[in-house]
């Protein structure tokens, strides 16, 4: 079984296009997205639309929250002065484009999503999130300490835990005992689509890939596979010059940070 997960599109429309199309390729069995369809560029209405018409399961980002109540607070860590008057251009921007039955649609959608597989003689926990299971804006970086990561995926009850939010890929593996036997949990930044941050400008998903013989006392039998899809950047880049928005996203697009 093939599951493709998505999340960050962020009114990208030329890159959730590209990501479709190599859905084509890939031939997932099951879609997922985790979220922040909307902010930092002109096609929310648009991105929300295509999602809702494949009927492609979606949890709330943390722009979708707001945005979906009409708020100006996106729930976005900004670091610096001009980060925060920047971010308040974008979600003004978003709320004022966003139409009454895509807003009605962010405000509906849940906070995660968990699936239980039946594995051999063991049960399979997938938890999907958009920041982490306990937070919809809590950042989980790569760079986490294990201890603090096992903390998250214990009190979940996660065997594999998909997420978001921070725009930068990874895999992280990690060991424990269970029934006096070795197992492993899993943590996965699944990126973005529309607005990566890792340097690397194509749009990122991940596919799993569940086997006959998965099992949570093998790790090498789940396949985590981080996938990247050239796009149309320029498009985007220029949309965003053209509207109201701050340049300063255009060049973030091209550059992906």
């Amino acid at each position: 079984m093939k599951i493709a997960l998505f999340s960050d599109i962020h009114s990208n429309l030329p890159a959730l296009e590209a990501f479709f199309e190599d859905l084509e390729k890939t031939k997932p069995d099951a879609v997922y997205c985790l979220g922040d369809l909307v902010g930092y560029n002109i096609w929310p209405n648009e991105v929300i639309r295509e999602i809702r018409k494949r009927g492609i399961p979606t949890i709330a980002g943390n722009y979708d929250f707001g945005v979906g109540r009409n708020s100006d607070d996106c729930g976005c860590a900004y670091k610096t002065k001009i980060e925060k008057e920047m971010g308040v251009q974008s979600i003004a921007l978003t709320n004022q484009l966003v139409q009454e039955n895509e807003r009605n649609f962010l405000r509906t959608l849940p906070a995660h999503i968990q699936l239980e597989f039946q594995l051999n003689n063991n049960k399979l926990q997938i938890l999907m999130v958009h920041g982490s299971p306990r937070k919809i804006n809590e950042y989980l970086f790569e760079d986490r300490e294990e201890k603090s990561m096992m903390r998250i995926l214990e009190s979940s009850n996660s065997d594999l835990l998909f997420f978001g939010h921070t725009h930068k890929p990874y895999h992280r593996i990690f060991e424990y005992e269970k029934n006096g036997q070795k197992a492993f949990r899993h943590a996965v930044n699944i990126g973005s689509v529309g607005k990566p941050k890792d340097r690397d400008p194509r749009a990122c998903y991940v596919l799993l890939t569940i086997h006959d013989h998965s099992s949570i006392h093998d790790k090498e039998s789940f396949a985590v596979e981080l996938i990247r899809v050239a796009y149309n950047v320029e498009k985007a880049a220029k949309a965003i010059e053209e509207s109201i928005l701050p340049n300063a996203y255009a060049d973030m697009l091209r550059k992906a940070y």
